[in-house]
């Protein structure tokens, strides 16, 4: 298993880029000011042993060194034993409706893009609680199984769009009862769906489902996605937005938030229900009362003993430096000697 220690530190990494394009720009310059004092034919006089190519590999041995060290910073690791570990946590499956009323734009830039932020946040907020992630539309399905990777949850998360699920609709009951049969791995009170929805469109028997998870212990928050007043549908075609989605007599179709199923889901199943906005998805409220649910121990795997592997990078590193310190930025005068088109 490879990993970085310091994670944040590979930002730095973004400054190449900008070294680059500074080089770039002081090049021309020179070159510029150069012309401007004399001609190409008196320079070679005045200046024989100016070299065009030794600042570019200069540059590009140092710019080499300087990722290296960054990457040695970062400090890599190589997991060397797979260990099983005990943890306490809860089991969280979230429902995400993926539907295309969820592209409406009433949430900035969308429904569904506020939504994923919000898991993300959520998935950054775990310690040692597991994490499934289901989608649905006109059907429903698992995205992500329970899992305490959460690296691959945030990865499954980005990936989600409103084509994710082929059939349109909204089939709150399915995704409940798919988010059911993710959880029914034993009987502890322990389990937590959150579904994120814009409550349209329900074709199924959502309450039913809902019974159903509060029979077997299991806790259903909600959060509604959309403002009651509604916004229309964006169709696209690629990237590019051609206009918004309209009805048989050409109306454009406005999607509004339907609470009240939403709350009735949350009731049924014992949990809050909560209405997001632009500042607030409202995860904060559902996650202080998942903390305050019973904690179940479970065993996960993970790498143990995880060494540090810097030390080469370090190593090339300074060996680059050194070979930029020792190049000279003129022509050597060995190579003038052996110059065979000289009488």
């Amino acid at each position: 298993m490879f990993r970085f220690e310091n994670t944040y530190m590979l930002w730095f990494l973004l400054l190449l880029p900008v070294m680059t394009a500074l080089f770039v720009i002081t090049r021309k310059w020179q070159k510029n000011t150069r012309n401007e004092i004399a001609s190409v034919e008196l320079l070679r006089h005045i200046m024989p042993r100016i070299s065009n190519g030794k600042p570019l590999i200069k540059f590009v041995l140092y710019g080499f060194a300087y990722f290296l060290l960054i990457i040695a910073v970062a400090n890599p690791q190589i997991g060397t034993k797979l260990e099983e570990i005990k943890r306490e946590g809860v089991d969280i499956v979230i429902a995400l409706d993926v539907s295309n009323s969820m592209m409406a734009e009433d949430f900035k830039p969308n429904r569904l893009e506020r939504a994923k932020r919000a898991i993300e946040k959520l998935v950054e907020n775990l310690k040692s609680d597991r994490i499934g992630i289901v989608v649905f539309a006109g059907d429903a399905f698992i995205q992500l199984p329970i899992t305490s990777d959460y690296s691959a949850a945030k990865l499954y998360t980005s990936s989600i769009n409103s084509s994710s699920v082929p059939t349109q609709g909204t089939a709150l009951g399915t995704a409940i009862d798919k988010c059911i049969s993710s959880l029914e791995h034993d009987d502890s009170n322990n389990k937590a769906i959150i579904v994120i929805s814009d409550g349209e469109n329900h074709e199924d028997d959502p309450l039913g489902s809902a019974k159903k998870a509060a029979e077997r212990g299991i806790f259903i928050h909600t959060i509604g996605m959309g403002s009651p007043k509604g916004a229309p549908i964006p169709v696209y075609q690629g990237k590019n937005k051609t206009g918004y989605k309209s009805d048989k007599s050409g109306t454009t179709v406005v999607s509004k938030l339907d609470e009240n199923m939403l709350k009735e889901i949350a009731s049924i199943g014992n949990g809050v229900y909560v209405r997001a906005n632009n500042s607030s998805t409202g995860l904060r409220a559902i996650f202080d009362e998942i903390n305050r649910m019973e904690k179940k121990e479970y065993e996960a795997k993970q790498y143990t003993d995880y060494e540090d592997r810097f030390q080469p990078f370090i190593s090339l590193a300074l060996l680059v430096l050194l070979i930029e310190f020792i190049l000279s930025e003129t022509k050597s005068k060995w190579i003038e000697k052996l110059n065979l088109f000289n009488d």
